[in-house]
């Protein structure tokens, strides 16, 4: 994959390969070029330059189709957890410290709609790979390239591929611009680091299981230790955050690739490709595996969760519309320091009946999943 002159290396071999097939069909044997010739007859009408970019974009969009699917299904796992968990009560945080109460439904399907939000952006940078520049032959003034050329072999590529392609309007600015690419890994980075904050999340929720958050167990796939018995680490997530740690270099060469252009071409586009379709066949892969070996399989801790809540002072938040936010700071101090419940305290010190306590500290009012309203 990495090599000098732009992909010459590469198109000058497939032309010679495609030439001896074609002279073994025709009954001529293998390097007999009066019949049919590398360069003469197979690269006719084109160059490396306008070649080369073209068949990696479309290799870009073929995989990029295969990520997507696995992408999707991981959205639906997801989702699917999120229904599963929906009225499982739990302790929100932020920055780490306890919040306000949530459902372990809804962290699940914010992870689903976060995913979702990057399928509909790498779905988007399709259309603007399919804009291609075959017969713009060198700088792209289509020197030497027959008139009919590009919108035949556009034509073709529609009917062999079931894709719609596009000649790019500017062929000079087509054959030099490395912009799509850089378009492409941004998405693709983007998406990575944001499945990656999912399995952090993953990581910790799951951490313990004594010592540690304990809200969800996640499937064990191996031993986590050769001299801890019984230790199981979240082997799939951190596999994913190794993948992400990769794609995020991976668009770092992207960058100063595309950069180091220099006028009428960027002879980088062979570490542009190798990065960018190794980070697209790696995230097709850890989404499949973040699937089918975690996700699926994860189960809540609900009786942990349950006890978490009932003895969180992020339910006084609930109350601060009732009773105002000095009242409430006070009684969570005192939760805090005597280990007693929020509705207890609030009972004691007559801030409200047990009929409205019971009804504002409702789990689906805690939740929001009935907003508070009068």
């Amino acid at each position: 994959m990495i090599q000098g002159g732009a992909g010459t290396s590469t198109n000058m071999n497939t032309n010679e390969v495609i030439a001896n097939r074609g002279l073994e069909l025709m009954g001529h044997a293998r390097g007999d070029y009066r019949h049919l010739h590398p360069i003469d007859d197979v690269n006719r009408s084109q160059s490396t330059n306008d070649v080369y970019p073209t068949s990696i974009k479309l290799a870009m969009v073929m995989s990029l189709q295969k990520l997507l699917e696995e992408h999707r299904l991981l959205t639906q796992s997801f989702a699917a957890k999120g229904r599963e968990f929906e009225h499982v009560l739990k302790v929100g945080r932020t920055q780490l410290q306890d919040a306000v109460p949530m459902t372990l439904g809804q962290e699940f399907m914010g992870f689903a709609h976060t995913l979702a939000e990057d399928y509909d952006r790498l779905t988007e940078s399709i259309k603007w790979l399919n804009e291609i520049n075959l017969g713009a032959t060198a700088i792209g003034t289509g020197i030497t390239c027959d008139p009919g050329y590009a919108e035949t072999v556009r034509r073709h590529l529609d009917d062999v591929t079931g894709l719609s392609f596009e000649t790019a309007p500017d062929l000079i600015e087509a054959t030099s611009d490395a912009g799509i690419f850089m378009t492409l890994s941004g998405i693709l980075k983007r998406a990575a680091v944001k499945l990656s904050k999912i399995c952090n999340d993953l990581r910790l929720l799951s951490s313990g299981p004594q010592a540690g958050f304990g809200e969800i167990t996640l499937p064990p796939r191996q031993a986590g230790s050769s001299i801890m018995p019984g230790k199981i680490n979240p082997v799939i997530p951190e596999v994913v955050n190794q993948v992400a740690f990769s794609v995020i270099g991976a668009d770092a060469t992207v960058t100063a690739a595309a950069e180091a252009g220099q006028l009428q071409l960027n002879a980088f586009e062979p570490v542009i490709a190798h990065s960018i379709l190794q980070s697209l066949v790696w995230m097709r892969r850890a989404c499949n595996t973040l699937r089918i070996n975690c996700i699926d399989g994860i189960t809540a801790n609900t009786e942990r969760l349950n006890l978490q809540v009932a003895s969180s002072v992020g339910v006084v938040t609930a109350l601060t519309p009732y009773i105002g936010y000095a009242a409430a700071a006070s009684l969570a101090h005192q939760a805090l320091t005597t280990n007693a419940s929020i509705a207890e305290l609030v009972l004691e010190a007559g801030l409200l009946t047990p009929d409205e306590v019971e009804r504002i500290l409702r789990p689906e009012r805690l939740s929001n999943m009935v907003p508070f309203t009068g």
